[in-house]
Protein backbone atom coordinates (compact mmCIF):
# COMPACT_ATOMS: atom_id res chain seq x y z
CA UNK A 1 0.00 0.00 0.00
CA UNK A 2 3.13 2.59 0.52
CA UNK A 3 4.52 1.97 -2.46
CA UNK A 4 1.43 2.51 -3.99
CA UNK A 5 0.81 5.92 -2.50
CA UNK A 6 3.84 6.83 -3.29
CA UNK A 7 3.89 5.93 -6.89
CA UNK A 8 0.63 7.89 -7.02
CA UNK A 9 2.38 11.11 -5.64
CA UNK A 10 5.15 10.95 -7.86
CA UNK A 11 2.82 10.52 -10.54
CA UNK A 12 0.77 13.65 -9.11
CA UNK A 13 4.01 15.58 -8.60
CA UNK A 14 5.03 15.02 -12.09
CA UNK A 15 1.86 15.68 -13.56
CA UNK A 16 2.00 19.22 -11.97
CA UNK A 17 5.41 19.85 -13.38
CA UNK A 18 4.38 18.92 -16.50
CA UNK A 19 1.37 21.40 -16.34
CA UNK A 20 3.19 23.92 -15.15
CA UNK A 21 6.16 23.45 -17.22
CA UNK A 22 3.57 23.61 -20.78
CA UNK A 23 1.79 26.75 -18.85
CA UNK A 24 5.26 28.62 -18.81
CA UNK A 25 6.25 27.75 -22.38
CA UNK A 26 2.61 28.94 -23.39
CA UNK A 27 3.70 32.25 -21.73
CA UNK A 28 6.86 32.14 -23.30
CA UNK A 29 5.46 31.85 -26.72
CA UNK A 30 2.89 34.95 -26.49
CA UNK A 31 5.46 37.20 -25.53
CA UNK A 32 7.51 36.58 -27.98
CA UNK A 33 5.02 36.69 -30.40
CA UNK A 34 4.12 40.18 -29.17
CA UNK A 35 7.61 41.43 -29.20
CA UNK A 36 7.52 40.42 -33.07
CA UNK A 37 4.22 42.07 -33.50
CA UNK A 38 5.31 45.41 -31.91
CA UNK A 39 9.10 45.19 -34.36
CA UNK A 40 7.21 44.66 -36.94
CA UNK A 41 4.88 47.91 -36.49
CA UNK A 42 8.29 50.14 -35.36
CA UNK A 43 9.71 49.02 -38.34
CA UNK A 44 6.76 49.74 -40.70
CA UNK A 45 6.78 53.33 -38.94
CA UNK A 46 10.18 54.41 -39.85
CA UNK A 47 9.63 52.65 -43.67
CA UNK A 48 6.56 55.31 -43.68
CA UNK A 49 8.82 57.85 -42.15
CA UNK A 50 11.65 57.29 -44.50
CA UNK A 51 9.24 57.32 -48.05
CA UNK A 52 7.34 60.87 -46.74
CA UNK A 53 7.93 63.70 -49.31
CA UNK A 54 9.79 66.09 -47.09
CA UNK A 55 7.97 68.93 -49.48
CA UNK A 56 10.95 69.41 -51.96
CA UNK A 57 9.88 66.99 -54.47
CA UNK A 58 12.75 64.42 -52.64
CA UNK A 59 12.81 61.88 -50.17
CA UNK A 60 15.32 62.08 -46.76
CA UNK A 61 16.89 58.61 -46.86
CA UNK A 62 19.22 60.29 -43.97
CA UNK A 63 16.79 60.09 -41.75
CA UNK A 64 15.61 56.12 -42.14
CA UNK A 65 19.01 55.15 -41.79
CA UNK A 66 19.53 57.45 -38.89
CA UNK A 67 22.57 59.22 -40.75
CA UNK A 68 23.22 62.92 -41.96
CA UNK A 69 21.03 64.12 -44.81
CA UNK A 70 22.23 64.21 -48.55
CA UNK A 71 19.72 66.36 -49.28
CA UNK A 72 21.05 69.72 -51.35
CA UNK A 73 20.09 72.86 -50.59
CA UNK A 74 16.54 74.24 -51.98
CA UNK A 75 17.18 76.59 -54.98
CA UNK A 76 16.07 79.60 -55.64
CA UNK A 77 12.49 79.85 -56.28
CA UNK A 78 11.91 76.16 -55.04
CA UNK A 79 9.32 76.45 -51.60
CA UNK A 80 11.21 76.84 -48.29
CA UNK A 81 10.95 74.58 -45.39
CA UNK A 82 7.72 77.12 -44.18
CA UNK A 83 5.54 75.87 -47.46
CA UNK A 84 5.97 79.38 -48.73
CA UNK A 85 7.20 79.55 -52.22
CA UNK A 86 9.64 82.19 -53.39
CA UNK A 87 8.78 82.89 -57.21
CA UNK A 88 11.49 84.91 -59.14
CA UNK A 89 10.97 88.29 -59.97
CA UNK A 90 8.71 88.44 -63.18
CA UNK A 91 10.86 90.19 -66.01
CA UNK A 92 8.77 92.67 -68.42
CA UNK A 93 9.99 95.70 -70.81
CA UNK A 94 10.08 97.90 -68.30
CA UNK A 95 12.60 96.17 -65.86
CA UNK A 96 14.80 95.22 -68.59
CA UNK A 97 14.57 98.48 -70.20
CA UNK A 98 15.56 100.06 -66.46
CA UNK A 99 18.35 97.66 -65.93
CA UNK A 100 20.23 98.74 -69.00
CA UNK A 101 19.67 102.19 -68.39
CA UNK A 102 22.99 103.96 -68.02
CA UNK A 103 23.52 105.12 -63.94
CA UNK A 104 23.17 108.97 -63.43
CA UNK A 105 26.14 111.01 -63.28
CA UNK A 106 27.33 110.30 -66.50
CA UNK A 107 29.49 112.58 -68.79
CA UNK A 108 28.42 115.01 -70.83
CA UNK A 109 28.91 113.29 -73.99
CA UNK A 110 27.33 110.33 -72.47
CA UNK A 111 24.08 112.11 -71.62
CA UNK A 112 23.89 114.29 -75.01
CA UNK A 113 23.75 117.42 -72.30
CA UNK A 114 22.18 120.36 -74.00
CA UNK A 115 24.19 123.04 -76.00
CA UNK A 116 23.26 126.87 -76.14
CA UNK A 117 22.58 127.08 -79.69
CA UNK A 118 23.11 131.07 -81.77
CA UNK A 119 21.00 131.53 -84.66
CA UNK A 120 22.70 129.53 -87.26
CA UNK A 121 22.91 126.61 -84.63
CA UNK A 122 26.44 126.61 -84.16
CA UNK A 123 27.70 127.11 -79.93
CA UNK A 124 30.33 128.65 -78.45
CA UNK A 125 31.17 131.57 -76.05
CA UNK A 126 28.34 134.15 -76.07
CA UNK A 127 26.13 131.98 -78.11
CA UNK A 128 23.92 131.63 -75.18
CA UNK A 129 20.36 133.28 -75.78
CA UNK A 130 20.77 137.22 -75.00
CA UNK A 131 24.51 136.76 -75.33
CA UNK A 132 24.91 137.62 -79.20
CA UNK A 133 24.80 140.79 -80.77
CA UNK A 134 24.15 142.05 -84.15
CA UNK A 135 27.75 142.39 -86.17
CA UNK A 136 27.92 145.87 -86.93
CA UNK A 137 31.69 148.36 -87.57
CA UNK A 138 32.23 149.32 -84.16
CA UNK A 139 32.59 145.43 -82.70
CA UNK A 140 34.29 144.72 -86.28
CA UNK A 141 37.51 144.65 -88.78
CA UNK A 142 36.48 144.50 -92.21
CA UNK A 143 38.96 144.07 -95.39
CA UNK A 144 38.77 144.37 -99.21
CA UNK A 145 40.94 142.17 -101.42
CA UNK A 146 40.68 142.51 -105.35
CA UNK A 147 40.77 138.55 -106.84
CA UNK A 148 41.72 137.02 -109.89
CA UNK A 149 39.74 134.43 -109.65
CA UNK A 150 36.69 134.78 -110.13
CA UNK A 151 37.80 137.73 -112.54
CA UNK A 152 36.75 141.20 -111.50
CA UNK A 153 35.83 140.29 -108.20
CA UNK A 154 36.51 141.28 -104.88
CA UNK A 155 36.32 139.79 -101.70
CA UNK A 156 34.86 141.00 -98.29
CA UNK A 157 36.36 139.59 -95.13
CA UNK A 158 34.81 140.86 -91.89
CA UNK A 159 36.01 139.57 -88.33
CA UNK A 160 34.81 140.19 -85.29
CA UNK A 161 36.67 141.90 -82.73
CA UNK A 162 34.89 142.21 -80.15
CA UNK A 163 33.99 140.25 -76.88
CA UNK A 164 31.08 138.35 -77.63
CA UNK A 165 29.42 136.31 -80.64
CA UNK A 166 27.58 138.45 -83.52
CA UNK A 167 25.39 137.59 -86.54
CA UNK A 168 25.77 138.73 -89.52
CA UNK A 169 22.54 139.24 -91.09
CA UNK A 170 21.50 139.21 -94.90
CA UNK A 171 24.08 141.03 -97.21
CA UNK A 172 26.79 144.01 -97.13
CA UNK A 173 25.03 147.33 -98.28
CA UNK A 174 28.08 148.72 -100.56
CA UNK A 175 28.67 152.20 -100.91
CA UNK A 176 30.70 153.07 -103.11
CA UNK A 177 32.18 156.54 -104.11
CA UNK A 178 29.78 158.52 -106.27
CA UNK A 179 27.37 155.07 -106.76
CA UNK A 180 23.43 156.16 -107.17
CA UNK A 181 22.24 152.98 -104.81
CA UNK A 182 23.19 149.96 -103.07
CA UNK A 183 24.02 146.99 -105.44
CA UNK A 184 21.43 143.92 -105.89
CA UNK A 185 22.10 140.64 -104.12
CA UNK A 186 22.41 137.08 -105.71
CA UNK A 187 19.34 135.52 -104.65
CA UNK A 188 20.67 132.01 -105.02
CA UNK A 189 23.62 132.37 -102.43
CA UNK A 190 20.94 132.92 -99.86
CA UNK A 191 22.66 130.50 -97.17
CA UNK A 192 21.16 127.95 -94.86
CA UNK A 193 20.97 129.93 -91.71
CA UNK A 194 22.20 133.39 -90.46
CA UNK A 195 26.23 134.02 -90.47
CA UNK A 196 27.41 133.67 -86.30
CA UNK A 197 31.17 135.15 -85.75
CA UNK A 198 32.39 133.84 -82.65
CA UNK A 199 35.29 136.49 -81.45
CA UNK A 200 37.86 136.21 -83.24
CA UNK A 201 36.06 134.90 -86.09
CA UNK A 202 35.24 135.92 -89.56
CA UNK A 203 32.75 135.56 -92.24
CA UNK A 204 32.78 136.70 -96.28
CA UNK A 205 31.05 137.80 -99.17
CA UNK A 206 31.90 138.44 -102.67
CA UNK A 207 31.27 140.87 -104.56
CA UNK A 208 31.12 141.46 -108.93
CA UNK A 209 32.55 144.73 -109.41
CA UNK A 210 32.48 144.56 -113.68
CA UNK A 211 30.88 142.76 -116.47
CA UNK A 212 34.05 140.40 -117.54
CA UNK A 213 33.22 140.59 -121.28
CA UNK A 214 33.00 144.22 -121.02
CA UNK A 215 29.56 144.51 -121.07
CA UNK A 216 28.91 146.35 -118.65
CA UNK A 217 27.24 150.47 -118.82
CA UNK A 218 28.34 153.35 -116.83
CA UNK A 219 31.46 151.99 -115.80
CA UNK A 220 34.09 154.35 -113.33
CA UNK A 221 36.49 153.67 -111.11
CA UNK A 222 35.94 154.02 -106.93
CA UNK A 223 38.15 154.99 -104.68
CA UNK A 224 36.60 154.38 -101.52
CA UNK A 225 33.62 151.89 -100.07
CA UNK A 226 31.35 151.94 -96.90
CA UNK A 227 29.83 148.69 -95.59
CA UNK A 228 26.30 148.68 -94.26
CA UNK A 229 25.02 145.89 -91.88
CA UNK A 230 21.43 144.87 -91.78
CA UNK A 231 19.87 144.44 -88.78
CA UNK A 232 17.73 141.23 -88.10
CA UNK A 233 14.62 142.62 -89.63
CA UNK A 234 16.27 143.02 -92.91
CA UNK A 235 14.86 146.89 -92.71
CA UNK A 236 17.54 149.54 -92.99
CA UNK A 237 20.89 149.27 -91.19
CA UNK A 238 21.91 149.05 -87.53
CA UNK A 239 25.34 150.40 -85.59
CA UNK A 240 28.42 152.17 -87.65
CA UNK A 241 29.81 151.12 -90.89
CA UNK A 242 32.66 149.79 -91.95
CA UNK A 243 35.61 151.57 -94.60
CA UNK A 244 37.39 149.08 -96.18
CA UNK A 245 40.38 150.40 -97.52
CA UNK A 246 40.69 149.70 -101.47
CA UNK A 247 43.95 149.66 -103.46
CA UNK A 248 45.63 153.00 -104.14
CA UNK A 249 44.51 152.77 -107.62
CA UNK A 250 41.12 152.63 -106.84
CA UNK A 251 38.95 149.63 -108.83
CA UNK A 252 36.86 149.72 -111.08
CA UNK A 253 32.45 149.40 -111.49
CA UNK A 254 29.73 149.21 -114.01
CA UNK A 255 25.96 148.23 -113.79
CA UNK A 256 26.58 144.59 -113.30
CA UNK A 257 28.03 145.27 -109.76
CA UNK A 258 26.36 142.97 -107.35
CA UNK A 259 27.21 141.07 -104.12
CA UNK A 260 26.20 137.89 -103.00
CA UNK A 261 24.83 137.37 -98.80
CA UNK A 262 27.13 136.84 -95.83
CA UNK A 263 28.66 133.61 -95.93
CA UNK A 264 30.72 131.57 -93.17
CA UNK A 265 33.06 130.30 -95.28
CA UNK A 266 35.83 131.50 -98.11
CA UNK A 267 34.89 128.73 -100.33
CA UNK A 268 30.86 129.39 -100.11
CA UNK A 269 31.67 133.22 -100.91
CA UNK A 270 33.70 132.43 -103.77
CA UNK A 271 31.35 129.79 -105.38
CA UNK A 272 29.26 132.55 -106.68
Amino acid sequence: MSSTRSSHTRTSHTRTGGSHATGHTRTGGTRARLAVTAAAVVVAALSMTACTDDGTGSRDEGAAHGGPSTTAPAPAGTPHPSGTPTAPAARTPETDAASKAPAAGGTAGQSGGSKAAGASGRTGSGGAAGGAVTCEGSTTKMTAAPLNRPVNHMLLTVTNTGDRTCYLYGYPALDFTGAQAVPPVVEESHPQAVVTLFPGESGYASVRLSAADGSGRYGYTAKTLAVLFSGRSGAGSVGAAAHPALPAEGVYIDDTLTTTYWQQTMDEALTW
